[in-house]
């Protein structure tokens, strides 16, 4: 469930406690996080906190909400393949970031075990598919892939790689690395391989 989104002092004060939260979720994982600390960090009354989230697990899905929100559009290059290396490449940035690549890894930890942070997740990555999903839409009209493609799993594709690496290896993915998932989502798509068997 979205929070109702303020204006003025509200809107001050949740920004400064979804900054903290997502400084220390960065910093110390979803284990640590503690709403009265959160608060203290963002200079806002601990009352004020509990009474607005009330847990951490909706202070931590509405930090999903905002980065939802926050993450940059689309990009529009002309061809399935451009758009998707545009799209891989600003997973890899955002997973090698200083402060997005730790705040991921922590939010994907503390999924496994808590089902309201699970959902908020699901939601972040369902709203970014959604914002990628016509590339491949686009990609279909064109005839570089063929009707029926799925277009979720297409841009599924191009990220998992990604995630995959950021979890499984001391070595963040780089424009390298992104620009191969790209391809080898492109070749799949051209080769009918997202298209649902009937």
């Amino acid at each position: 469930m979205t929070t109702t989104r303020p204006g003025g002092r509200s809107a001050r004060v949740r920004s400064a406690v979804l900054r903290a939260a997502g400084d220390m979720l960065a910093e110390q994982g979803f284990g640590h996080l503690d709403l009265a600390e959160i608060g203290r960090r963002a200079v806002v009354g601990k009352t004020t906190v509990y009474r607005r989230w009330g847990t951490v697990a909706a202070l931590v899905a509405d930090l999903l909400d905002e980065m939802a929100e926050e993450s940059l559009p689309r990009t529009d290059t002309g061809t399935l393949l451009g758009d998707l290396t545009a799209n891989a490449r600003l997973v890899a940035d955002t997973l090698t970031d200083p402060r997005q690549g730790p705040l991921f890894a922590a939010l994907i930890a503390s999924a496994t075990c808590d089902e309201r942070t699970a959902q908020a997740l699901h939601q972040f990555y369902e709203t970014r598919v959604a914002e990628w999903a016509p590339c491949v839409e686009q990609a279909i009209a064109r005839g570089e892939v063929p009707a029926g493609t799925d277009p979720g799993e297409v841009i599924r594709a191009v990220s998992a790689p990604l995630y995959y690496r950021l979890l499984t290896t001391a070595t963040p993915p780089d424009h390298t690395v992104a620009d191969r998932a790209a391809t080898a989502a492109a070749v799949a798509a051209e080769r009918g391989v997202y298209v649902p068997a009937e």
